[in-house]
């Protein structure tokens, strides 16, 4: 009887089991990262009831929303995977059914599965199940820092540099974005859903980890921390950079948006940073200059309203005023200038230096760049010699032929035109203006 019993079992099973199967998922709730898909065989209108619910026939389909990727899973093992919003027929299945393909094929395979399934008391020995992973983004997770968070005030128009501490607080969203690594390293098999507070509270420990070193890359960009608020896709940028081996290479995971709502730092931190703007700006002459007159306009104004000590005192103390800091104003005001005309006149100069060139040992004129245009000799140099390989040099030897520097070298001029050359120990073999050889007439 128990092998009669086996027998019926196996058959009454395998074709209960060879009906084509629909899947489907309804839409999924925020909180909810995977879910176990459902038979819609429980219908009314289906005949097959009896079909075990962890086997998908040959043929069955897969049904697929926007923001979902769906994932076969075969004896624990992903088989398949689709994330293109439709249908998907799954026609690669193990477990053959008599209503898709070739009928006499099948006809053959569901009997080598009642076979199968006899040697098992008629049980399937077989695994098959489909999973949804919610791929949509997922906001609403909030952090704040519970101790204050170092951060690094990079000024480079004052050199200001200085580490101060501050606290931020904001919400963050994040998605699956590699669905098979998420179910292969963080969900697995889950008998229905797997939901977002059963990793949320590690994946917000990493984060606020990752905060330092991300705004240690956001202040060598230049940012401030009270700007923070309006660079929140660099912040992004950056976690997702320093948790891409924890998060992405190994859960599938990655950043969308990360938003900040307020960042504060201690009431000493910022009257610090305030304290060296300000010295960094008296810097500049002029506006030292403005900063003095203010507050000698300001000195005036309290002595002279001064009644209690008469008009005479009142008078004495501007004046005492005028003595005390009146002098220097117009100097910083001069100084100011100066810098302001020599910062416009230099790179009139560069040019003009430029446009007329240099003049080569050989006799080349006009040349711009490092080396002779004529010749290849290198640019003289004001406070070096050249010697007669063509080397310039700074010490006492020639760096390429060893020749010492000439002490008391006679210098040259042109006896029939009155030209020099630039290097005047060392002339060309001819003059350039009128073609005369220079010999010992020429030495001077």
């Amino acid at each position: 009887m128990g092998l009669i019993q086996a027998i019926k079992g196996a058959a009454g099973s395998a074709l209960a089991d060879s009906w084509r199967e629909y899947f489907y998922c309804e839409s999924m709730d925020a909180d909810v990262l995977v879910t176990k898909g459902a038979k819609r065989s429980n219908g009314r209108r289906s005949s097959n009831t009896k079909g075990s619910d962890n086997i998908i026939s040959n043929g069955s389909i897969i049904a697929i929303n926007d923001g979902q990727c769906m994932l076969i899973v075969e004896q624990g093992k992903v088989a398949e995977f689709c994330a293109q919003p439709g249908e998907f027929v799954y026609d690669n299945s193990t477990e053959p059914s008599l209503f898709y393909g070739d009928l006499g094929e099948n006809i053959k395979k569901s009997f080598s599965q009642i076979g199968r399934r006899f040697t098992f008391g008629g049980d399937t020995a077989k695994d098959q199940r489909v999973y949804y992973i919610n791929t949509k983004e997922l906001p609403g997770n909030k952090y704040g820092t519970a101790n204050p968070v170092p951060f690094r005030v990079v000024d480079r128009n004052i050199g200001l540099d200085v580490d101060i501490a501050i606290r931020c607080h904001g919400e963050y969203s994040y998605k699956v974005v590699d669905p098979v690594l998420f179910y292969t390293n963080v969900s697995g098999n889950v008998e229905s859903d797997y939901e977002r507070d059963e990793i949320d509270s590690q994946l917000k420990t990493e984060l606020m980890t990752a905060l330092q070193p991300a705004f240690s890359k956001i202040s060598d960009m230049g940012i401030r921390y009270s700007a923070l608020p309006g660079h929140t896709m660099e912040m992004a940028d950056a976690l997702n950079e320093i948790l891409s081996k924890k998060w992405t290479e190994l859960r599938g995971l990655a950043i969308v948006s990360f938003g900040i709502s307020s960042v504060t730092a201690s009431e000493e931190d910022e009257q610090m940073i305030k304290d060296l703007q300000k010295s960094a700006v008296l810097k500049d002459p002029t506006m030292a200059a403005a900063t003095l007159t203010a507050a000698q306009a300001e000195a005036m104004k309290s002595a002279a309203a001064n009644e209690s000590a008469g008009p005479m005192m009142a008078f004495a103390g501007m004046n005492m005023a005028n003595m005390a800091g009146g002098m220097n104003t117009g100097d910083l005001y001069a100084m100011g200038a100066q810098r302001q005309a020599a910062s416009q006149a230099a790179p009139q100069q560069a040019a003009q230096t430029q446009a007329a060139g240099w003049t080569c040992a050989c006799g080349a004129t006009g040349n711009t760049g490092k080396f002779c245009a004529q010749c290849g000799r290198p640019r003289p140099s004001a406070d070096g010699w050249t010697c007669t390989c063509g080397t310039l040099n700074k010490g006492k030897f020639c760096q390429n032929c060893g020749k010492p520097k000439p002490a008391g070298a006679p210098v040259y001029r042109c006896d029939k035109c009155g030209w020099e050359p630039e290097d005047k120990t060392h002339p060309p073999k001819f003059c350039p203006e009128c073609g005369d050889i220079f010999d010992d007439n020429d030495k001077q």
